[in-house]
């Protein structure tokens, strides 16, 4: 079978069997067409079935060589595992050449979370007497009571929010869906955002279920919720790199430090494996850490010892 074949064979099943999103996708398609590409320019290979395990290594090197950060090559194999895996699944390879590769150790970098208190100066922060004020303390407030993905953010559906119950269904990654409770301060600004500039507008046909509208009465783009978080992020004078991804480090992060059970946090943000969750330990024993170094007496006299030491 050529290159070309698979991956338009690989590119169906990932869209209609794992039911991955159009970005998704391409990202995995994009890191198999450069192995294809290497294979046929650099080993004049077209035939999918000759390919090798020393070959991948090959490519491997060349990946490596070229400077490719240890984080890009590892999702670089993780996606020529998937398509090989889906290869032999299908019945067009009876061995997978992938089994006896490894992918470079990367460190595990902890996300950059914010405070309650800058939270809370951000949600201080939004321009109420605007129109569109109410609305965007709505967006803020959502996305950090919720942990909400911001593609999942634009896509809420009014059908979907049972305010009675003060929960909210959310449709996340792979048409999975998941319960999540709706903190009294989110249900009180998504309220007051309905009753007032969102029952003013021109809603298009279409759009009529959807949450979070633009003032052309459809749905907010990404860019523009990205742009509304940097602008509210700016006026509250965070010096911290905020998007709408850092509410959800937060929100996470605020549960594990306050004690919250890692599974029912896990389920919250629809991760499919808890090791993705546990990255919000570390930065709770980082939290920890830090509160030890600035109060425990122990650690400040030692500090003060190592100053005096210094001075001499």
């Amino acid at each position: 079978m050529t290159w070309e074949n698979a991956i338009e064979n690989y590119k169906t099943y990932l869209i209609l069997e794992k039911s991955l999103s159009a970005n998704s996708v391409e990202a995995y398609l994009n890191d198999i067409r450069k192995l294809a590409k290497f294979c046929e320019d650099n080993h004049k290979q077209k035939d999918i079935e000759k390919v090798s395990y020393d070959l991948l290594k090959d490519y491997l090197s060349f990946v490596s060589d070229m400077g490719v950060t240890h984080r890009t090559q590892a999702r670089s194999i993780s996606s020529i595992r998937s398509f090989f895996k889906f290869l032999v699944y299908d019945g067009i390879l009876e061995n997978n050449p992938t089994k006896l590769l490894e992918a470079p150790k990367i460190g595990r970098k902890l996300p950059s979370v914010l405070t309650v208190e800058e939270v809370d100066a951000i949600l201080n922060a939004v321009e109420m007497y605007k129109p569109e004020g109410q609305r965007n303390k709505a967006i803020v407030e959502t996305l950090y009571s919720c942990g909400l993905r911001v593609s999942e953010l634009i896509s809420v559906k009014i059908s979907n929010i049972n305010f009675r119950m003060g929960i909210i269904r959310i449709e996340g990654k792979g048409n999975k869906e998941r319960i999540i409770p709706l903190s009294k301060n989110a249900k009180q600004e998504i309220k007051l955002y309905m009753k007032g500039y969102r029952s003013y507008l021109d809603i298009q046909k279409g759009y009529e279920d959807i949450l979070f509208l633009n003032k052309r009465g459809t749905s907010l783009s990404r860019v523009m919720v990205f742009n509304i978080i940097k602008h509210v992020a700016e006026r509250a004078h965070i010096t911290k790199a905020v998007s709408p991804h850092t509410f959800r480090h937060s929100f996470a992060s605020h549960l594990v430090t306050r004690g919250a059970d890692l599974r029912a946090v896990q389920d919250m943000l629809g991760h499919e494996s808890i090791l993705t969750t546990e990255i919000y330990t570390h930065l709770d024993n980082n939290y920890l850490k830090e509160t030890i170094n600035k109060y425990h007496p122990r650690v400040k006299g030692n500090e003060n010892k190592e100053k005096e030491e210094e001075e001499k």
